[in-house]
């Protein structure tokens, strides 16, 4: 009866202590919601490793220290941070860029752009150079991606960059892929090798070997393709236009017309334009230098218009300074059509550098043309405008009879020509009849004399 009790006892103070060590636990619980997991080393140090071989006495003095370490961080301010690691996100990019610069020295530009490379840790992996009147030279390098923008900028200093392209293709997705399928072609590769293994006879051996023959080659392409991949990844790639940096002037007219005179503050107008006989019009002629260089002496004639550049106004732009690239100046006409005109303008300019010096002898030229359709307004003419037709008349008649001339003064020689000829054939038969006379008297006389 008394080992009983002692039982009881026992029993009562465990479940006491269970309950008191659950209320523990809840309230530790509740204070740690949120936060990260301990780890065996956060229980290493805090004391509660491997807790079941402890005594309660070891088990007191942990949680007395928990207590105070838990005091003391808490109340100087709060839990410690932990540190945070650089992520690496691992991902596959593949990164190229290709550029085009102009050098003085296509051959020496290209020594020097290999020799940047170089010092960056990369290499020259291909090279196509042309010479003759236009050199050029194509570099292809590959370099290290953590190298790629110092790259970059080291090759952009050789020369004068006409156009850059820079690019990066995230292939990761690709990657993963790839290995997935490596490894499922692999799988399936060892099952039909064991099967093939195991066959013993001839018509099992023979369609296991073309099955295993079709996959193998289908896992060798995988890798392929897998391997190419890490190879645009783990070098990048940049290609390289070296173009010897010549002068390339150049120059466009843009020729518009509309109605009316308001000196040219409407330009540019609408293309070819319609107007009564004998009514205002305006021409416009836009001048853009579309070359490299800069354009001095713009020189304009148009000569169905009659028109030369020093009967222009200019809208906009300042002719007497070279013309930048890409700048244009505007320039306008006034005219008073009384018939159709089919417009053809010559321009011309002079290639110059930025002090004025002529870079090339030969002028730079372009040409455009332009319909101004006058119609007849219809209804009485007056007396001016019947004089008028009466002159243009006279002129055109005038103009008709030079052109006959003109026509007709080659054949001069024909009439003269023909009337020497005429009189030397007159001369010719006076002569053969005095002739037959001086020969027809004699005869007579002698039949006289008969």
């Amino acid at each position: 009866m008394r080992i009983h009790r002692t039982s009881a006892r026992w029993a009562l103070l465990v479940t006491v202590l269970a309950m008191a060590v659950a209320a523990c636990s809840g309230d530790m619980a509740f204070e740690n919601i949120g936060a990260p997991v301990a780890g065996a080393d956060d229980q290493a140090a805090y004391g509660t490793e491997d807790t079941g071989s402890r005594s309660g006495t070891d088990l007191d003095e942990a949680a007395d220290g928990l207590a105070e370490s838990d005091a003391t961080e808490l109340g100087s301010g709060g839990i410690v941070p932990a540190a945070v690691a650089a992520v690496d996100f691992g991902r596959d990019i593949i990164f190229t860029a290709s550029l085009t610069v102009a050098v003085p020295d296509v051959v020496a530009a290209g020594e020097e752009a290999t020799t940047i490379i170089t010092g960056v840790g990369g290499f020259l992996f291909g090279q196509e150079t042309t010479g003759g009147p236009e050199p050029r030279s194509v570099l292809v390098f590959k370099v290290q991606p953590r190298d790629f923008e110092t790259a970059l900028a080291r090759l952009g200093s050789i020369g004068e960059i006409r156009s850059q392209q820079v690019s990066s293709d995230d292939v990761t997705d690709r990657v993963v892929d790839l290995q997935s399928q490596i490894a499922t072609a692999t799988a399936s590769v060892d099952r039909l090798r064991r099967l093939l293994a195991d066959a013993d006879d001839i018509e099992t051996i023979v369609a296991v070997e073309n099955e295993l023959l079709q996959r193998e080659t289908q896992l060798e392409s995988l890798r392929g393709s897998l391997r190419t991949l890490e190879d645009q990844v783990s070098l990048a790639t940049i290609t390289v236009t070296m173009t010897e940096a010549a002068a390339h002037p150049s120059l466009a007219v843009a020729m518009t017309a509309y109605p009316g005179h308001d000196a040219g503050s409407s330009c540019p107008g609408g293309g070819s334009v319609t107007v009564d006989e004998g009514t205002e019009a305006t021409v416009c002629f836009e001048v853009t230098n579309t070359g490299d260089t800069f354009l001095a002496d713009v020189d304009l004639r148009d000569p169905v218009l009659d028109l030369e550049t020093a009967d222009l106004t200019v809208v906009y732009g300042d002719p007497t300074q070279p013309i930048e690239p890409g700048a244009s100046v505007m320039y306008a006409a006034e005219l008073v059509p009384v018939r159709d005109l089919r417009a053809r303008t010559a321009i011309s300019a002079v290639a110059v550098d930025e002090t004025g010096a002529p870079i090339d002898e030969r002028p730079v030229q372009a040409s455009v043309g332009l319909a101004i359709t006058a119609t007849d307004p219809g209804g009485i003419p007056t007396f001016a405008q019947a004089f008028s037709a009466s002159l243009e008349f006279l002129v055109d008649l005038g103009a008709m009879a030079m052109l006959a001339l003109g026509a007709l003064i080659p054949f001069v020689w024909v009439p003269v020509g023909a009337w020497l000829l005429l009189r030397l054939w007159r001369g010719r038969r006076r002569e053969a009849a005095v002739v037959e006379e001086e020969t027809d008297e004699p005869e007579s006389e002698l039949v006289s004399a008969g």
